[in-house]
């Protein structure tokens, strides 16, 4: 059967998801993590990505990113992903496939469901029960949005900056986004969106 052509939107941010091979970890140690941002740094920066939020997982990647050339996406992710790969199977000595074929993408059609988009990535680990408080979990985007930590690798989008001009009252108003739960249904429309490679 041949594969459904990837719906890029251009001039929109797009949600991206990477998962592992039979969802195996993918991340095994600090400086997998470390390792993984940097070359979504490199990368990013070679093909004029901003990149507006991210969790590394253990067994998977979120990403919410605008791209300037849309087209230019399948080539960011094949890059990353080829270069994080060869590096882990070096790293363990083994061979073989990190990842679980194609990648899912999603495009961001809408100022509420931007912010909501970037709350459900940040929020991965609390729902995971591996944290508590997404400010508790290293490897993501929410201390460098919320203003806690510097993210040199976070380039924010209007959507973001428009919570206030003012960077202090705009951190302020962003860790207050994540005093309500994500309701149900945002829950599933995002999840339906981003697998269905369908605009959220």
């Amino acid at each position: 059967m041949p594969r459904h052509a990837r719906l890029l939107l251009p001039g929109y941010p797009h949600h991206i998801i990477q998962r592992s091979h039979n969802r195996q970890p993918c991340f095994l140690q600090r400086s997998d993590y470390s390792h993984y941002l940097e070359w979504l740094d490199e990368f990013g920066r070679t093909y004029d990505a901003s990149i507006h939020a991210y969790v590394l997982m253990t067994n998977h990647v979120h990403l919410l990113a605008s791209i300037e050339d849309v087209v230019q996406l399948p080539i960011l992710m094949k890059n990353i992903a080829q270069n994080y790969a060869q590096y882990l199977n070096r790293r363990c000595g083994r061979s073989g496939s990190v990842w679980q074929g194609r990648y899912y993408s999603s495009p961001v059609t809408t100022d509420r469901y931007f912010l909501t988009c970037q709350r459900y990535i940040e929020l991965n680990p609390v729902r995971a029960s591996m944290v508590d408080a997404p400010s508790r979990y290293r490897w993501s985007s929410y201390s460098g949005n919320a203003g806690l930590l510097a993210d040199e690798l976070l380039i924010p989008h209007t959507t973001y900056l428009s919570l206030n001009a003012h960077a202090s009252k705009r951190y302020e108003a962003y860790r207050g986004l994540f005093a309500d739960a994500i309701s149900p249904g945002d829950l599933h429309l995002i999840r339906r969106a981003v697998t269905g490679n369908r605009p959220l």
